[in-house]
């Protein structure tokens, strides 16, 4: 199954943060890496004034269950040191998942598609660079997305790159 992860943060070494995060989703079996997209620099949305974050986004092949998924993504914002004390507040390491295949789920904890990655530009723009023909389920192509998101809080990196896992 495909399935679309996001990354961000904009705590501590934000850079390393990420590349901890794609390291840490595949150390264990389960996952194969497709895509890893660019870095991009991103305003925050929503919450309390912060910093801005770096976002990317991995595009991979599963062999995993959702509440697996949603398991190891926890436990990487863990290892991280991510702490849930506001809605949208800053944070070490953020790992959602976007999709999971063409999977759709009303579970307060596990709500498939991402309900909102249709409008946000640090999601979308980086999963159009990973994967170019993506389709995010029930709303369309995440290019036709983007075309309707305001993109100007999202800046590309090009001198951080994130290595896909070994």
């Amino acid at each position: 199954m495909r399935v679309v992860i996001a990354l961000g943060s904009n705590l501590g070494r934000r850079m390393e943060n990420l590349q901890g995060a794609v390291d840490s989703l595949f150390d264990a079996p389960g996952l194969t890496c497709v895509a890893v997209s660019p870095v991009y620099e991103t305003d925050p949305v929503g919450g309390p004034e912060q910093g801005p974050y770096l976002n990317a986004v991995v595009v991979a092949e599963s062999l995993l269950d959702p509440r697996t998924l949603l398991d190891r993504a926890h436990s990487v914002e863990n290892a991280f040191g991510r702490e849930r004390r506001e809605r949208w507040g800053p944070r070490t390491l953020d790992v959602d998942l976007i999709t999971v295949g063409d999977l759709t789920s009303d579970d307060p904890e596990l709500t498939l598609p991402h309900p909102r990655a249709h409008e946000r530009a640090f999601v979308l723009v980086p999963w159009a660079q990973a994967d170019p023909a993506a389709v995010l389920p029930g709303r369309g192509p995440v290019a036709n997305l983007l075309a309707g998101t305001d993109q100007s809080g999202v800046r590309p990196r090009p001198d951080l790159v994130l290595e896909p896992p070994a």
